[in-house]
C-alpha cells in the first residue's frame, strides 16, 4: 500500500510551483522556436535591423507573444533558482526572505521588460 507521505518531497518545493516549471518550460521551448524562426530564418541574412524589429513589433499578436515570453523565462529561472536554493536546505526564515527577493527581483525584470515592449511597441506606430 503507498502512504500519501511517500509522495511529499524533501526538498520542501510546492507541487503547483513543480507544475508551473515544468509548464513554463515546455512553454517556453514553443515560443523560442517561434523567436528564432522569425528572428533568424525568415529575416534577411538571419538578422533583423531595427526598423525590421520596430515593423515587426506594429502586428499587435507579436507583443502578446513577446511579453508572454518574457513572462516565461523569467518565471521559470526564478523557479529554478528557488529550487536551486532549496537543496541547499536553508532555514524557514532564511526561505521567506530568498522568496520575497526572488519575488520581488523576478517583478522588477518583468516590469522592466513589459516597459521596453511598451517603448518599442510606441515607436512602432510612429513608422
Amino acid at each position: 500500500m503507498i502512504r500519501k507521505d511517500q509522495f511529499q518531497s524533501s526538498s520542501k518545493e510546492n507541487v503547483w510551483l513543480w507544475l508551473t516549471k515544468i509548464i513554463t518550460g515546455l512553454s517556453i521551448v514553443i515560443f523560442l522556436a517561434i523567436h528564432f524562426i522569425v528572428n533568424h530564418l525568415i529575416a534577411p541574412e538571419g538578422l533583423l535591423s531595427y526598423a525590421d524589429i520596430l515593423a515587426y513589433y506594429s502586428y499587435p499578436i507579436v507583443p502578446v507573444m513577446e511579453a508572454g515570453f518574457l513572462v516565461l523565462v523569467v518565471s521559470h529561472s526564478f523557479l529554478g533558482i528557488r529550487s536551486i536554493i532549496l537543496d541547499l536546505n536553508p532555514a524557514a526564515k532564511v526561505m521567506r526572505v530568498i522568496n520575497g527577493l526572488l519575488i520581488a527581483l523576478g517583478s522588477a525584470a518583468i516590469l522592466y521588460g513589459l516597459w521596453l515592449l511598451i517603448v518599442l511597441v510606441g515607436r512602432s506606430t510612429n513608422l
